[in-house]
């Protein structure tokens, strides 16, 4: 594998950062993730926009000029063989606040760190989307907007670690987040929606979730579709008396749920709606890939 590290590609092996950068001491970072279909990245604009505004919303400066990250994906996904006719190519950005002394004040570390990792992307096994996946709800709450903006992508993932542990426990697929009034928000790396009397509801911003860009995708598309979609406010009673239920993300793109701790979602099995949302999605991916290379 070769690794971008600050201002070259380097052997993994020698893709090594200093103990005190302060991304390792104190998880003060930023991250993205993308994929590719082939050759072509998804929604890259998109992911490095809101890379950008986790990184001014911390007040990190990411020293790579914005014309030169298309060229950079490209070359890691050439170097490590992946985004091509034979396979998909996951990328992952990280910027954190650089090497610096001991101590919080980010003035500590003159030069930010950045890397982009980037493997083979293989998708999810096909018997999670013919049956749907199953949920732990998180005795683990969901970190307090006003504490910690969800609207930042940052490197600091222990509240979703904590969920993580008890989706592992329980043998579930993931775990669904509840916020500090109960209130559903999304799972440790996914959106939440679901779907009671042909309505999508998904939460609202304001629950404490991240703007997804599937998520926004997904929203469009379901509304081309001719499904009324309603962001709002809801609880464990809403899920539990929902018809259908999904998740989205980058990689695994929507993935229906069949089940919520002991509850069943609608019949148990991924519901038509949902699968009306992934054919929509699946036909309609050309449109959110970069545009092809000069």
């Amino acid at each position: 594998m070769w690794v971008f590290l600050n201002d070259r590609f380097v052997p993994k092996e020698e893709a090594v950062v200093s103990v005190f950068d302060h991304g390792f001491l104190y998880g003060d970072g930023v991250y993205e993730t993308l994929r590719s279909y082939g050759a072509r990245i998804f929604m890259r604009d998109q992911h490095l926009a809101r890379l950008r505004r986790s990184a001014e919303a911390i007040g990190l400066t990411i020293p790579i000029p914005d014309a030169q990250w298309r060229e950079l994906l490209h070359e890691s996904m050439r170097r490590n063989e992946v985004g091509n006719d034979h396979v998909d190519a996951y990328l992952r950005i990280t910027v954190s606040r650089g090497e610096g002394e001991i101590g919080l004040d980010p003035a500590l570390c003159p030069r930010s760190t950045v890397v982009i990792m980037t493997k083979a992307l293989h998708p999810s096994p096909a018997v999670l989307s013919r049956d749907g996946v199953s949920l732990t709800v998180a005795q683990t709450r969901r970190n307090l907007p006003a504490a910690l903006s969800p609207q930042i992508k940052s490197t600091n993932f222990l509240n979703n670690i904590l969920a993580k542990r008890e989706s592992i426990a329980a043998g579930t697929f993931d775990s669904l987040f509840l916020n500090w009034k109960e209130e559903l928000t999304e799972c440790t790396i996914s959106n939440l929606f679901f779907i009671s009397n042909g309505t999508v509801h998904t939460p609202a911003l304001d629950c404490g979730i991240l703007d997804g860009i599937t998520r926004a995708i997904v929203i469009t598309l379901a509304e081309e579709e001719g499904l009324p979609v309603k962001e709002g406010h809801y609880h464990l009673t809403d899920l539990r008396q929902a018809a259908e239920c999904f998740l989205t993300n980058t990689s695994m793109e929507v993935m229906p749920v069949s089940r919520v701790d002991a509850f069943p979602i609608g019949d148990g099995r991924p519901g038509p709606l949902t699968r009306r949302i992934q054919a929509r999605f699946a036909a309609s991916r050309h449109r959110f890939l970069e545009p092809l290379a000069p």
